[in-house]
């Protein structure tokens, strides 16, 4: 069976809707976390109409998700933005400012700042999520060593106000669900001894219920594709960066 496929998406949000999990922004889950719930962030990094579709297929579900933008072309797009929230998502910032000031902390705050401002026009923002960034030497969360985020009326940063020992977290990083070797800086502390190859062996999981009663998805949505032609082009290129970032930039 051929993963990352819109296909293979929605069964296995049909997995999680049966298992009784109970959908929550990110924003709603800081505020009140559910006994059982989800909490499902894309982060926007590419190809913004392919989150709209995971948007739109979560919405004809009654299921609610949030979505982190970049302040770049490739990812902002405002008709997106605006649409994606007004299906009721929850939007977010995907920021990455030390990288693209170069490590100038004065800079990058205002950077911080100029964005969040321009993204508040398109959609409410209450939480902000870390871009990766993996070519870059610079780790944007080093921002808030010396700055604070809450100062900015946010409430949430997945990296800094998730307790993972308690929250079980699934990345798609490096377009595989054990991909920790190749992730240079999406990886959290966790105290859960569960690992999955494949969207199959999840959705496997979810219906012999043995997954735990909180659960946070990460998805890349430029990664998920049912147009074969562009499932491979994106197979390509994420093998490609998955090679470099193994060998000059994740520590080992």
């Amino acid at each position: 069976m051929i993963d990352f496929t819109v296909k293979q998406y929605r069964e296995l949000l049909s997995s999680l809707i049966s298992g009784g999990y109970n959908f929550q922004t990110f924003d709603e889950f800081i505020k009140n976390p559910k006994d059982k719930s989800v909490v499902l962030r894309h982060d926007v990094d590419l190809l913004p109409y392919n989150s709209l579709k995971f948007a739109e297929i979560q919405a004809n579900n009654n299921v609610k998700g949030t979505y982190y933008f970049r302040a770049v072309p490739e990812s902002w797009d405002e008709k997106v933005i605006k649409k994606i929230a007004s299906l009721g998502h929850e939007i977010g910032y995907h920021y990455e400012c030390l990288t693209t000031c170069n490590g100038n902390m004065e800079m990058s705050i205002a950077d911080f700042e100029k964005n969040l401002k321009a993204l508040r026009k398109l959609a409410p923002v209450s939480t902000i999520c870390m871009h990766g960034s993996p070519m870059s030497k610079y780790d944007s969360k080093d921002l808030w060593k010396k700055h604070k985020y809450k100062d900015y009326s946010i409430i949430g940063e997945p990296y800094f106000d998730v307790d993972f020992h308690e929250v079980f977290y699934l990345t798609d990083t490096g377009r595989k669900w054990n991909g920790d070797k190749v992730s240079v800086r999406d990886r959290v502390d966790s105290s859960f001894n569960l690992s999955f190859r494949t969207t199959q062996n999840i959705i496997d999981a979810l219906n012999k219920s043995n997954l735990p009663d909180k659960i946070m998805f990460t998805f890349h949505p430029q990664r998920w594709n049912d147009n074969i032609f562009m499932w491979s082009k994106e197979l390509v290129l994420q093998n490609t960066k998955n090679i470099i970032k193994k060998y000059f930039f994740v520590t080992k």
